[in-house]
């Protein structure tokens, strides 16, 4: 222990100064609380008084509110007492109608403005008759003597009759109005019907928007009635903003608020300048909830639910409490808060209260100092005096000679004497205690040396008991596991042994009963639920008597070694992005099933399946968004299928399953259909959603064949026919699918033929202009025409031709063909348009525009007359090589068209950006017109935005009269279809023409 020097004095801490100080302190607690009731009581006067001053001002702000709605209410019904008397009790007309400035515009409105510019009349072309071609003339009469007057006190005046007629002013409304507007509809008309004001009184509307001012007014409804018979409104509008600042507070410190009875706050200074910058819709009423701060809502729902005609409140505002009154203000349904900071009413009494404190202190200060002084010379010197006895006892370990005081009577006597005999005691005891920590001292550094080396150990170190409970963990051990040394201390060794590892324990527990030691390889569990491999060493530590007292166990990290192997097993035999099998994987699995098959007793079954459109996901929302949607279902497959199955993806979009006893071809369709259902829920992709599907071959082993390499086949011929029968389905093997695929392979062998022999022929399907029923153009499209099998449909040869990439050269045949045509239409004088069909791998040959630009040049065809004819998803893969391409098109003169319009993944952002000239409406859209509700808005809203875009039209697929009329009636004209014509050959064009033009 190291003595410091006494101190002289002791100053502040002196028993003297601490007990003059708590003396004080009570006296000063005493009086301060006497004082903190007093003022408290004066605080509760002061805001009593003050929530009077506040309702007073309240109650006058309300009289004068109530004061200026009443004059405005009395104004509004002599206005509308005149308008009944002058528009319909007397005749101002005098036959002088024709005096007006009455602009009638067919099938829409009647609109008159007055000479004078004051006032405006309008009313649907509908209900124009003489009786208001009268009341035009009678009401802008009327107006001109009477509006100057009423918009000194209102915004505007109008008059609204129940066939829609207004006269207002100003004439901005009647002059702005649509033309197909309904007044009914409107707030300031419908509050005034009989329905919604029985008693026929004035009324005054909620505050809403007028999107011909961009105002937020208040209206003052006056209903009209003659003979008991409702005729119209009289109305006039207040700027709410301008209402608002007639009203003021008596008190400069006062403010106010105004909300209605649905909660909303319709003026505070807080927000009446975003109030004032709000937009929003016709008839939209003032909506302020996202602009209030919740304790204000909070006291505007109370005061909402007490109904009280006034309610004293408390609120806190910027950091502020402040003190209101709140009156219901019963005209308009509204309330009236004012308000003023509390701070402010109680400055004064602040200022007292800090006064009265100062004087406390000073009084405190005061007891402090006598009383202090009285009690030093009372205890100070005696008590100082055994303080240095012993401190310098203390300093030389008890061999001082310096005598302690003589004892006394007193209390501080018989202390003095108390330290003398224990400091007698304390000498004696200290020799003990030098020696024995003497020999603690070299008995720690030895243990210091052992555990240091232990704590420094590169290996997890751990000392259990006999019972394998750990009595002591080295650092490592800590780092390795993440449990802290107070976690894994009383634990069981075998507690840290992984979940995955524990048929090993029983292991070590048997090797240790038997032989008290264990070494070998296992798994640790830490913290996060990591598996951790080590290399774990368990041995015994024996007492002189050779009985084991406690065992060390050391581990040694070899995660890294084990990870090696793990990561070399997978890039062997398991897909990197998806993590299931791969096809290397999957052919072991299968030849291992194979072999378990031909032993007899064991069937499994074989699905074969990729995913329907991925290509054009893939092309349109990018690589990203595929390999997500690939981890998607891959994870959909694992968590649907069996742990024994086996799932592998062979690559790209493909995937294989094997699925061990499955016998029957029911048993296959259940799994199926359950496959097709996990794809089916739709799959969030970045910002899209998209829907999946697959298209899956089924084949039963052994039944369908023995050999791995047939059955694959077998499962791959099943898929493609999966996906010929419209795809999103399932097909099992049957030997007819062999004789499929090789029907396949003679058309292409046919199609190589019929391009070498002039096997194809183009027919074209005439597109009508419905007004006039004259031809505008044609779509050209390809037929073949075998010398044995007859007309071969285009729907068989088509997608062979695309697959084999025979496309390209056929397409290159149906340019030239299509372009011949066009010029002999130009040489007959007919100027008709050629549309033709363009395939994919034609618009991505770079060879297209010098292809076409040859044709052009050799037939002398006007590019003008030639459409091109492209599909959404040719244009969705690289969107800038597409915008590129269509340009150097458009640069040759040649017009462009997007072909089934609708059925793609086309973004709108793009649409804009490309240079097309045509839209044509898919017919899967037309065909269910006028049954399908929903196909009739699709088409609609393609005709309203190819409008919008400035972009011809043609509805395709059109058959009924009733959707020629559903076209013409949206304003969609050009159509084609077997409503007028199937595709004709060149031959037979004639003959419909004259048909055409005799009907």
């Amino acid at each position: 222990m190291k003595y410091r020097r006494l101190p002289s004095h002791f100053s502040r801490h002196s028993l003297s100064m601490k007990l003059s100080i708590l003396i004080s302190v009570i006296c000063l607690v005493a009086g301060m609380s006497a004082a903190i009731l007093m003022l408290k009581s004066e605080r509760k006067q002061l805001i009593y008084e003050e929530h009077e001053a506040l309702k007073h001002s309240g109650e006058n702000f309300i009289k004068q509110f109530e004061q200026i709605i009443y004059n405005k209410t009395q104004i509004a019904n002599k206005a509308n007492l005149v308008v009944k008397q002058q528009l319909f009790e007397n005749d101002l007309s005098q036959n002088n109608s024709q005096l007006l400035n009455i602009n009638l515009a067919k099938n829409e409105v009647v609109r008159s403005t007055s000479l004078d510019g004051l006032s405006a009349a309008y009313i649907p072309v509908d209900n124009f008759n003489d009786f208001y071609r009268n009341l035009f003339y009678s009401s802008e009469v009327l107006w001109k003597i009477i509006s100057p007057t009423l918009t000194k006190d209102f915004f505007n005046f109008y008059f609204i009759s129940k066939d829609n007629f207004i006269r207002v002013s100003p004439p901005n409304w009647a002059l702005q109005l649509e033309v197909n507007h309904k007044f009914e509809n409107d707030i300031f008309y419908s509050v005034a019907l009989e329905k919604n004001n029985p008693s026929r009184n004035p009324v005054w509307t909620p505050v809403y928007y007028d999107d011909i001012w961009h105002k937020w007014v208040v209206s003052l409804i006056v209903p009209l009635y003659y003979k008991n018979e409702f005729l119209g409104i009289t109305g006039s509008d207040l700027i709410f903003q301008d209402l608002i600042k007639h009203f003021s507070v008596s008190d400069k410190e006062q403010q106010f608020f105004i909300f209605n009875k649905k909660g909303q706050v319709l003026s505070h200074p807080l927000i009446n300048n975003l109030v004032a910058k709000k937009e929003g819709e016709m008839n939209q009423l003032l909506q302020t909830t996202d602009l209030v701060p919740d304790h204000l809502q909070s006291l505007v729902q109370l005061a909402i639910k007490k109904d009280m005609p006034n309610m004293p409140s408390t609120f806190l505002e910027g950091d502020e409490i402040h003190l209101v009154n709140i009156h219901k203000l019963s005209p308009l349904d509204w309330y009236i808060g004012v308000y003023k900071k509390r701070s402010s009413i109680l400055s004064d009494l602040d200022e007292l209260e800090i006064k009265f404190i100062g004087l406390f202190v000073i009084y405190t200060a005061l007891v402090v100092i006598l009383l202090h002084q009285t009690l030093n010379q009372l205890l100070l010197k005696r008590i100082r005096e055994l303080v240095l006895a012993v401190n310098d006892f203390g300093k030389t370990k008890g061999k001082s000679q310096k005598l302690f005081a003589e004892e006394s009577e007193d209390e501080i006597g018989v202390l003095n004497g108390a330290f003398k005999i224990m400091a007698d005691e304390i000498s004696k005891h200290l020799k003990d205690v030098d020696q024995r920590m003497i020999e603690k001292d070299k008995a720690e550094q030895k243990a210091n040396r052992f555990t240091k080396a232990v704590e420094s150990s590169g290996s997890a170190v751990v000392i259990a008991d006999a019972q394998l409970k750990i009595q002591y963990a080295n650092p490592k051990m800590s780092d390795m596991t993440g449990y802290t040394k107070k976690e894994l201390l009383g634990s069981s060794i075998l507690n840290i042994v992984s979940d995955e590892m524990q048929i090993l324990v029983d292991d070590i527990e048997l090797d240790l009963k038997s032989r008290h030691s264990w070494r070998g390889d296992t798994m640790l569990r830490n913290t996060r639920n990591e598996a951790i491999w080590v290399s774990l060493s368990i041995s015994p530590i024996r007492d002189l008597d050779s009985s084991i007292t406690s065992y060390v166990a050391s581990a040694q990290d070899i995660t890294f070694v084990k990870d090696s192997q793990r990561k070399m097993e997978q890039l062997a035999y398991f897909d990197t992005l998806t993590g299931l099998s791969n096809r290397a994987y999957f052919r072991m699995q299968l030849r291992k099933s194979m072999a378990l098959a031909s032993r007899g007793h064991y069937s499994f079954a074989l699905f074969y399946f990729d995913l329907d459109e991925f290509k054009r996901i893939n092309d349109t929302l990018g690589h990203d968004a595929g390999d997500q949607l690939l981890l998607e279902v891959a994870n959909r497959l694992k968590h649907r299928l069996r742990t024994e199955d086996t799932i592998a993806r062979l690559g790209g979009d493909e995937f294989a399953v094997l699925l061990s006893g499955i016998d029957t071809r029911e048993k296959a369709t259940d799994v199926a259909i359950t496959i097709q259902e996990t794809l089916s829920n739709p799959i969030k992709l970045i910002n899209n959603e998209v829907i999946i599907s697959a298209s899956i071959g089924i084949t039963l082993a052994p039944d369908d064949s023995s050999e791995e390499e047939q059955l694959l086949k077998h499962a791959d011929l099943a898929m493609y026919e999966a996906k010929a029968k419209g795809r999103n389905t399932y097909h099992f093997y049957d030997p007819n699918l062999n004789a499929a695929a090789k029907e396949r392979m003679i058309i292409e062998n046919e199609l190589r033929v019929a391009l070498k022999d002039k096997q194809f022929e183009l027919h074209y399907q005439p597109q009508i202009d419905c007004r006039n029923s004259e031809i505008v153009g044609y779509e050209a499209l390809i037929r073949w025409l075998h010398p044995k099998k007859g007309m071969i449909s285009p729907v068989k040869f088509i997608p062979v031709a695309e697959s084999t990439g025979i496309i390209v050269e056929l397409g290159e045949w149906v340019l030239w063909e299509a372009c011949r045509f066009a010029k002999r239409l130009e040489d007959q004088g007919v100027v008709n348009n050629v549309a033709i069909n363009l395939s994919a791998r034609q618009f991505k040959d770079t060879n297209l525009v010098l292809l076409l630009s040859k044709i052009l040049d050799k037939t002398k065809v006007s590019p003008k007359n030639i459409h091109l004819e492209l599909t959404e998803s040719m244009l969705m893969g690289d969107i800038e090589a597409a915008i590129g391409q269509l340009h150097e098109l458009k640069a040759l003169g040649l017009a462009l068209s997007i072909d089934d319009f609708g059925t793609g993944f086309s973004s709108l952002s793009y649409l804009k950006r490309f240079p097309v000239d045509i839209l044509k409406i898919d017919r899967s859209f037309v065909k269910d017109i006028p049954q399908d509700t929903s196909d009739m808005a699709i088409t609609a809203a393609i005709i309203a935005m190819a409008k919008k875009l400035k972009l011809d039209l043609v509805a395709e697929g059109v058959e009924t009269k009733e959707q020629i009329k559903f076209l013409e009636d949206n304003n969609c004209y050009i159509v084609q279809g077997y409503y007028f014509s199937p595709p004709l050959s060149e031959a037979n064009l004639e003959g419909f023409r004259k048909t055409l033009g005799s009907q």
